[in-house]
C-alpha cells in the first residue's frame, strides 16, 4: 500500500494538476504598423510649435506698433506659440490619463473579438496594456518590424 501511495504522489508531482491552464504561447498581429498607438497618430506639439513659430516669424505681427522680424516680435511669436504648445501638452495628457483610467484591463471572450476591437481602437491604447482573453493574458506590445502586436504576457 506504501507503494501504491508513494506512486501515485510521485505521478501527480511529475504531471501537475491536470487542470491548470498552460500559458497561451502564439503573438497575435493586430496591425502592421505601430502608428496612431495610444494617440502618437495625433498631434505631435513639439512639432506644431515649430511650425507655429516659423508661420509668426514669416508674416507681420497683427499690431501694428510690432517691426517684423524685431525684438518685440519675436516675444510676441515666442508668447503665442507658447500658449498653444501649453494647451496641446495638456489636452495630450488628458487624453493618456483617461486611456490609462479606461484601459487598465480589458477583458475579452475569445481572441477573435479582441483583435477586432484593438484594431479599431488603436488610439484610445497603450503599449503595456493588459488584454484577457478567455482567462489568458496578453499585453500590447510593438514587433521588432514595428507591427502592433499582442503577446502572451508569461511566454
Amino acid at each position: 500500500m506504501r507503494q501504491v501511495v508513494l506512486l501515485m504522489t510521485v505521478a501527480l508531482v511529475n504531471f501537475g494538476c491536470a487542470h491548470t491552464q498552460q500559458p497561451e504561447r502564439r503573438i497575435y498581429v493586430i496591425s502592421e504598423e505601430g502608428g496612431g498607438i495610444g494617440g502618437s497618430g495625433g498631434h505631435d506639439c513639439d512639432e506644431e510649435h515649430i511650425q507655429c513659430f516659423d508661420r509668426c516669424w514669416n508674416r507681420s505681427p497683427p499690431i501694428s506698433s510690432i517691426k517684423k522680424g524685431s525684438g518685440p516680435h519675436n516675444e510676441y511669436c515666442t508668447k503665442i506659440c507658447r500658449e498653444q504648445y501649453t494647451e496641446c501638452i495638456e489636452e495630450q495628457e488628458q487624453e493618456q490619463a483617461e486611456r490609462e483610467k479606461k484601459n487598465k484591463k480589458l477583458h475579452f471572450s475569445n481572441i477573435d473579438a479582441a483583435l477586432d476591437w484593438l484594431g479599431n481602437h488603436k488610439t484610445e491604447i497603450a503599449i503595456g496594456t493588459v488584454v484577457v482573453v478567455a482567462g489568458v493574458a496578453f499585453v500590447v506590445a510593438t514587433g521588432g518590424s514595428g507591427a502592433l502586436i499582442l503577446a502572451p504576457l508569461a511566454l
